[in-house]
């Protein structure tokens, strides 16, 4: 209502009371509360005009606007590693640039316009798998080869499925035995999981054994000398149906993102090129890259026992940054 028909309602209200008329019902009859009115005439007096003022709007909790300079950085920075805007909110607190939710990071790419480049959906298991064996690092190991065709090479690579820490790799031109069990041998001295003779430590027979390898049925993972090889290890196997690749979905998610996200590897022709980039990408997998099934931490950050503290920190830091908007855009509004 503008001031201009403000001030004609208490005229009449005003001419309507020396005409004899109780206030009150001058109003009712003007299908206006009395309180209102008497408020009108107190505004009037106090500022001399009943101009409505800015409301000043927004929630005290809103985005500062360092906030959302810091998220474009952010985006800018990060936006080719992490792809989507929950890993990025998750990012901006791990490097302490700032710290907001995954919505307030889509809100702030949409509103300038900032085309994320976006990750496949995939449905996360219900249960964890295996859950017989202790959900821990150094537990259950799945691995798997994929074939990198114009090197003419196939890459075996094992993962740890609770950390999804990538515990080593062996690039070949044979899919045998003995790549096996060269690419647990050495993925077992890495983990420290020897002994100082190159054998599992001195074992009770009622003892489990000390992980769970966990494979498909390729010839090399079947075969007699791979079991043999995996039974003086320790080493229990578990292979998942035939023909039923979801069996094995970490290590199959865990190619598809090798080879969807650094797709260069599959054009590249020179085998010692391709080795040496997989080695650069192990290292950047495992301590650079955001996980989301392991809480948005790096694999490398779970596997040595970070994980939960940095995701403590976030919590803490998210109170702390809703706190500090709420006190900046209150002060601001006084």
């Amino acid at each position: 209502m503008s001031a201009e028909t403000k001030l004609e309602l208490l005229g009449l209200i005003d001419q309507a009371v020396a005409d004899g008329w109780a206030h009150a019902g001058a109003c009712r009859v003007l299908d206006l509360a009395d309180i209102r009115a008497h408020r009108w005439r107190a505004r009037l007096r106090e500022t001399g005009t009943l101009e409505d003022r800015d409301p000043g709007g927004g929630a005290v909790h809103g985005l500062l606007a360092w906030e959302e300079q810091a998220i474009l950085e952010l985006i800018e920075t990060w936006g080719w590693v992490d792809r989507s805007h929950r890993k990025l909110a998750h990012r901006g607190s791990y490097t302490g640039q700032v710290f907001v939710s995954p919505s307030t990071v889509l809100r702030v790419a949409l509103k300038n316009e900032v085309v994320l480049p976006g990750e496949s959906v995939r449905p996360r298991p219900v249960l964890p798998a295996m859950p017989q064996v202790p959900w821990e690092k150094n537990r259950i190991w799945i691995w798997d080869a994929t074939h990198f065709t114009r090197a003419k090479r196939v890459a075996y690579a094992i993962v740890d499925v609770v950390t999804r820490y990538w515990i080593g790799y062996l690039l070949s031109t044979e899919q045998t035995t003995t790549q096996a069990q060269l690419l647990f041998a050495r993925a077992l001295e890495d983990q420290q999981l020897l002994g100082p003779h190159g054998l599992p430590p001195e074992r009770r027979p009622e003892d489990p054994p000390i992980l769970v390898a966990w494979s498909d049925n390729g010839s090399e993972m079947t075969a007699i000398d791979t079991r043999q090889f995996m039974a003086l290890m320790a080493i229990a196997q578990h292979h998942g149906r035939p023909g039923t690749p979801t069996d094995q979905a970490h290590v199959e998610s865990f190619f598809s993102h090798l080879k969807g996200d650094w797709r260069h590897l599959v054009e590249i022709r020179d085998p010692a090129v391709l080795d040496a980039e997989l080695a650069r990408i192990r290292t950047e997998y495992n301590t650079v890259r955001l996980h989301a099934s392991i809480g948005y931490v790096t694999p490398d950050d779970e596997h040595h026992g970070r994980g939960p503290g940095i995701r403590r920190a976030r919590a803490a830091g998210m109170r702390r940054a809703q706190a500090e908007r709420i006190k900046q855009n209150r002060a601001r509004k006084t």
